[in-house]
């Protein structure tokens, strides 16, 4: 009897994590906003990430989107995902920087303009100016 209930319980423990997972990581990541910080260069916007964010940062999460290419900058295990096309992403249309993502990835990947999803954990930045807010490490393509 123990056992059946030590299984039960590993059971629903597998169960809620899986669900636990993020399914629309993006409509969560869109719940930052923005303060200004000024230094030496002039006005920088600095993210204030929601408690739903903060919760998601160290955690696993699966993003999908397309591959963002920038001339002579296009590596295999270092991309920028953006869940918007092209013309609507964040470097070339209307989305905000909420929008984009670096990915850090295992293994290269080819270019595609095709959308892809990738895993990986979850990394907040708000210090980094030279980086983007959201970066995916230990990243690998599911789709």
């Amino acid at each position: 009897m123990r056992k059946l209930f030590v299984s039960a319980l590993i059971c629903l423990g597998l169960v809620f994590g899986a669900m636990a997972q993020e399914k629309n990581v993006w409509k969560s990541l869109s719940e930052v906003s923005y303060k200004i910080s000024e230094d030496d260069f002039g006005e920088l916007y600095v993210p204030v990430f929601s408690d739903k964010i903060k919760s998601l940062e160290g955690k696993v999460v699966e993003a999908d989107g397309y591959i963002i290419p920038f001339e002579g900058m296009f590596k295999p295990e270092h991309i920028i995902l953006s869940s918007l096309p092209i013309a609507e992403c964040f470097f070339c249309g209307s989305g905000g920087p909420e929008t984009v993502m670096e990915v850090m990835l295992e293994d290269p990947i080819k270019y595609t303009s095709k959308r892809v999803k990738v895993r990986g954990k979850l990394t907040l930045n708000s210090k980094d100016p030279e980086k983007l807010m959201y970066i995916l490490t230990g990243a690998t393509l599911v789709q």
